[in-house]
């Protein structure tokens, strides 16, 4: 197989896809499927036309595999299809997405990274094999149940929780990089996310400060198909912190979660983050799961 270039509208085949895969064989091998428009527009953001960084294996089967290459600068997704999980063309897809990252990265950066969950034994060896040694845990992967009660999304009196519109790219640009110290500007957040297939304005909450600017925002993603939500990402403009208005905006949409048939809803977050440890577990946030990261030289 040859991975093809990406084009923008196979993203909803994708998602379906992923969808479909995790239904199969469960979550050990993958991430949320709203985790792909994230990380295609958001991570990437537009800073290579994605054609370059994003590629599809295809086979007799339908879609086999897919890679989002140069992730944070230096690191690499695979996911393949679960016919494939533990053998050689799932090997190979490895092997050829950390090359492909290594010859993208900055000369300066010395390993290729991914991450792999603590469950996905198949891919662990896979990864050893390839050459690639764990180096830390990557995130937590924490979930929580959406059958009991969830307390009001109160927010202080001024304070608005609503879903995004198009005229929101400024500030949610100007909260992004405060919250991340990130580089969005407000017609780049439009186009390289608002626009683009799969964006639906509902899933991104924000929180609304009297002065009109985003205090707080939460993007909660929805798999109809595993009755599973997901959050990824979650902010909080420094300006407006310890108020409750991140907690605000995902009880909010947990609620739509809810009402739309969901379940379960998942969230990642950095295994360093404490904030946001003590955040979701508020929330009812339990530990499901860690990430490692693992890495092997770039040369």
């Amino acid at each position: 197989m040859r991975p093809r270039v990406f084009r923008h509208e196979d993203l909803p085949r994708l998602r379906s896809v992923l969808s479909g895969w995790i239904a199969e064989a469960g979550r050990c091998g993958y991430d949320h499927a709203g985790e792909l428009p994230h990380r295609v527009y958001d991570n990437l953001r537009d800073r290579r036309p994605a054609a370059e960084l994003v590629r599809l294996w295809e086979d007799a089967g339908g879609l086999a595999g897919i890679a989002i290459l140069l992730r944070f600068g230096c690191a690499f997704d695979v996911f393949a299809a679960p016919r494939l999980r533990g053998g050689p063309a799932e090997l190979d897809m490895l092997d050829w997405a950390a090359a492909a990252t290594a010859r993208l990265m900055d000369p300066g950066e010395r390993y290729v990274l991914t991450d792999v969950l603590d469950c996905d034994a198949a891919r662990i060896g896979l990864l050893g094999r390839a050459g690639f040694a764990r180096f830390r845990v990557w995130d937590h992967v924490n979930e929580r149940d959406l059958s009991g009660p969830l307390p009001e999304p109160g927010a202080p009196a001024g304070f608005a929780v609503r879903h995004a519109v198009p005229q929101d790219a400024p500030g949610l640009a100007e909260a992004r990089n405060a919250a991340f110290g990130d580089d969005w500007t407000g017609p780049l957040y439009r186009s390289a996310v608002m626009e683009r297939p799969g964006y639906d304005p509902a899933d991104e909450i924000v929180v609304e400060a009297p002065d009109g600017r985003i205090a707080a925002f939460a993007v909660g993603w929805l798999d109809g198909r595993n009755a599973t939500g997901h959050f990824e990402p979650v902010g909080t403009h420094p300006a407006f912190q310890r108020r409750g208005l991140a907690r605000a905006a995902m009880l909010h949409a947990m609620r739509r979660m809810r009402a739309a048939g969901m379940t379960a809803v998942t969230v990642n977050h950095d295994a360093d983050n404490v904030a946001a440890r003590e955040l979701y577990r508020s929330l009812g946030f339990v530990r499901r799961h860690e990430t490692y990261g693992y890495r092997r030289p770039a040369g």
